[in-house]
């Protein structure tokens, strides 16, 4: 009776989740054991031989300098640039949901950004920041427009940081907003009544009943930002003189363009078990503090 009760739980879940087991296995699972794999091997991408080298290639990216130095610059990147999102998507929820005119217009125009490709988008605020802002600089006479900010080690990084900002902003926003309408209203009321004023409505009624919204977003913003590489490539391609190199351009460098790929996988490997270790501290901090709330 328990054979045929397995055999039937079988049948019933390759009858409706075996496809998607399968594709789940074929995109990611067999994908990542062969690339731990490929980290023990000195594989140059081209080649059919696959020497076995153990752990040189860690050893190889902890001797690293440049990617080190790479990681650092996307933890410094993310942590500013996920707040800023955060703050700003937060900001412009509240606004479109607080009855304004035409507030379903606004969302649709905020959320627009995302939908553009990270290549486009990197490519036409190389053109706003090269060409649009030193034009108005130069016209109205503004010292720090009058040159590309892409042209300074600091202001590649500005720019990286603005252009991300704009791009999840919208989207983060959409998240909110669903956080903002699924407060009651009965208890917005009742926070009137009291004499709370707006201000202190959001902080303390509106922030601790949407901490799942919260968790969400900044798990989503991290390991985006993590992982950037399209908007990086487009925008600065890691100029000047390297000082924009996120981790993820660093490892495609190093796999591809160096034909260094076992190491290059190493590299890519520390990249997600580091960007793992932070999302998932952060779910978890996130899913106590929702509990408690």
């Amino acid at each position: 009776m328990k054979t045929n009760t397995f055999s039937y739980k079988c049948r019933l879940y390759l009858m409706f989740a075996g496809v998607s087991t399968a594709v789940f296995a074929a995109v990611v699972i067999i994908p990542f054991i062969y690339g731990l794999y490929l980290t023990f091997t000195s594989w140059d991408g081209v080649s059919k031989q696959k020497p076995f080298v153990a752990l040189e290639n860690y050893m190889a990216t902890f001797a690293d300098t440049a990617y080190w130095q790479a990681l650092g610059r996307t933890m410094i990147y993310s942590v500013i640039a996920v707040i800023l999102v955060n703050v700003v998507a937060f900001i412009l929820a509240y606004m479109v949901t607080s009855g304004v005119k035409g507030q379903n217009f606004f969302r649709a125009g905020f959320f627009i950004p995302n939908l553009i490709g990270g290549i486009v988008l990197g490519y036409i605020w190389k053109f706003v920041f090269n060409r649009a802002f030193v034009a108005l600089g130069e016209s109205l006479s503004i010292g720090f427009l009058s040159t590309s900010w892409l042209a300074t080690t600091n202001g590649a990084m500005l720019c990286l940081i603005i252009v991300s900002v704009w791009q999840y902003a919208g989207y983060m926003m959409l998240i909110y907003v669903a956080g903002f309408m699924s407060v009651s209203a009965d208890v917005l009321e009742a926070a009137s009544i009291d004499g709370c004023n707006d201000v202190q409505t959001i902080w303390y009624i509106s922030v601790p009943l949407m901490v799942s919204s919260f968790v969400q977003c900044l798990f989503l913003t991290i390991t985006r930002c993590f992982m950037v590489y399209d908007v990086n490539l487009s925008l600065t391609n890691g100029e000047p003189f390297n000082s924009s190199v996120m981790g993820a351009m660093h490892v495609y460098n190093q796999a591809f363009t160096y034909k260094n790929y076992g190491t290059g996988q190493a590299e890519a490997l520390i990249l997600f078990i580091v960007c793992a270790v932070v999302g998932v501290l952060q779910v978890y901090v996130g899913k106590k503090a929702e509990v408690s709330a």
